[in-house]
């Protein structure tokens, strides 16, 4: 029987029910990887002797009577994450040798739940962009077609899963890290509430793994169907352990329904700023057929939303006024130079971009305020509904694109080029005021490549997204392996 694409929660029932063993779970983990990595090169960093070893203990442990929830499951990692004994340089070529010392909080979680973890996952330089790929280990190919990138920066988990190499991976997500490699590869990914899920030591290479609160972005769980992300959120969830205590228990209320015909949803697939494919709107639409079949409630327009051109350019300017903090002078005064010089009546998202990068304190607390000022319209907004179906970037996954600057790439939608970076518009919905949004996979585009859609649902409220995800998984099916 091959393991490789089965559930994690369907691994776990085996496992118990003494069907496998966890060292057959991860020696077929193992031989698939080998066998298929050289076409995908998703395992940055191999770690299969302590994954071997970690599996020989996770036998005996069922044997002595244990049970945790990953006892024994393979699992990936992304490479941003300190894991004591093997690499972490976030692909920047000046930290290839650096090892840190001890386990991200997240992967100190993963394994006192049992998982045997079987290496890292790829990622952009600095995880700073969709794709995947650096000098230090190359492209990650999408496991769908191997001239287009995965998604970034958890691109490399993305088509870890995708390929069947591990039940479960662990990400992260700032500008859609989690939610885009979902889309472009057919699987499920979980961006939580902001503050939801410790972070501690995924930290860029040497720098001290400390508890941080962070601005916009969060750590997450990457899974291939609905049901096994809520399974890793419940073990990632909770406050760090340096901050509040040894315990990392929390409670996150219900969902709010468990039939789908109970569930109000806005279905939204138009941008202000940038374009929808017919692709992507065709997956949207998969969904929001599905949620009207099933007789739930469900709406395109509503008073109640957040402005999306102000969102987009918030989010923008959140983002990208950190980006430049670290710059040296000279770089700074150059992006000085260049904003001071835009036009006054330029409110494009590529002036939102450099305005922002050179952002005053004072500026920073302004646009914080207004960013309040739209949660407290998502909380109006989640009275009236329980979740948003939206895009979550505008096309499937592209084609390789390693230009070196950013601003020079652009992006074809049906046919008409838009600016790289403002794709991003969609992952920032969420994202900017902290929402939880799930992506799960809608189908696929004419083209043969997996669309996704995000799921996105009240602050704090992540089980109901997730619960709904787990009901259209139902009702339209969910991953697929490539063919």
């Amino acid at each position: 029987m091959d393991w490789n694409f089965r559930p994690a929660q369907e691994l776990a029932a085996a496992l118990r029910a003494g069907e496998v063993s966890s060292v057959e779970l991860t020696e077929a983990a193992i031989a698939g990887i080998e066998r298929d990595e050289g076409r995908i090169n998703a395992i940055c960093v191999s770690d299969f002797d302590r994954a071997r070893a970690a599996a020989h203990d996770a036998d005996q442990a069922f044997g002595r009577g244990e049970d945790r929830p990953l006892l024994g499951i393979p699992v990936t990692v992304k490479e941003s994450y300190n894991m004591a004994g093997t690499p972490t340089t976030w692909g920047m070529p000046q930290y290839r040798d650096f090892v840190p010392a001890e386990d991200a909080v997240q992967v100190s979680r993963l394994k006192a739940a049992g998982a045997v973890v079987l290496g890292k996952t790829n990622v952009p330089l600095g995880l700073q962009d969709l794709q995947s790929f650096n000098e230090i280990y190359g492209t990650t190919n999408n496991p769908w077609d191997h001239g287009r990138t995965p998604g970034g920066s958890s691109g490399g988990s993305a088509a870890a899963l995708a390929a069947g190499f591990g039940a479960l991976s662990i990400g992260s997500d700032i500008g859609g890290s989690l939610r885009t490699p979902a889309h472009f590869c057919g699987i499920y990914a979980h961006k939580p509430t902001l503050g939801l899920v410790a972070n501690r030591g995924m930290v860029p290479p040497t720098t001290p793994a400390l508890p941080v609160d962070l601005d916009l972005a969060v750590v997450g769980p990457m899974a291939r169907t609905a049901r096994d992300l809520m399974l890793l959120l419940d073990v990632m969830a909770g406050p760090d352990p340096l901050t509040r205590g040894v315990a990392h228990k929390l409670t996150l209320p219900p969902a709010r329904h468990q039939r789908l015909s109970d569930f109000r949803v806005l279905i939204l697939d138009e941008h202000p700023f940038i374009a929808t494919s017919s692709a992507v709107r065709a997956g949207v639409n998969r969904v929001a057929d599905a949620l009207i079949d099933a007789g739930a409630h469900v709406e395109r327009h509503t008073a109640l939303l957040p402005d999306l051109a102000e969102a987009a350019t918030l989010y923008t300017q959140l983002l990208f006024s950190g980006t430049s903090a670290r710059f040296p002078d000279d770089a700074y005064e150059q992006l000085r130079k260049r904003a001071a010089a835009l036009g006054a009546d330029d409110e494009s998202l590529g002036a939102a971009r450099l305005r922002a990068m050179v952002f005053s304190h004072r500026d920073w607390i302004q646009a914080d305020s207004r960013r309040e000022v739209h949660r407290h319209g998502w909380r109006q907004l989640f009275a009236e509904f329980d979740a948003v179906v939206c895009p979550i970037t505008p096309t499937p996954a592209f084609v390789h694109d390693h230009d070196p600057d950013l601003l020079q790439r652009l992006i074809d939608i049906d046919g008409v080029a838009y600016p790289y970076l403002d794709q991003l518009v969609w992952a920032g919905l969420a994202t900017m005021p902290g929402l939880p949004a799930t992506a799960i996979p809608a189908g696929l585009s004419p083209d043969g490549l997996p669309v996704g859609v995000q799921l996105i649902g009240p602050m704090f409220e992540d089980r109901t997204p997730l619960r709904l995800a787990e009901l259209l998984e139902q009702q339209i099916g969910g991953f697929t392996a490539p063919a």
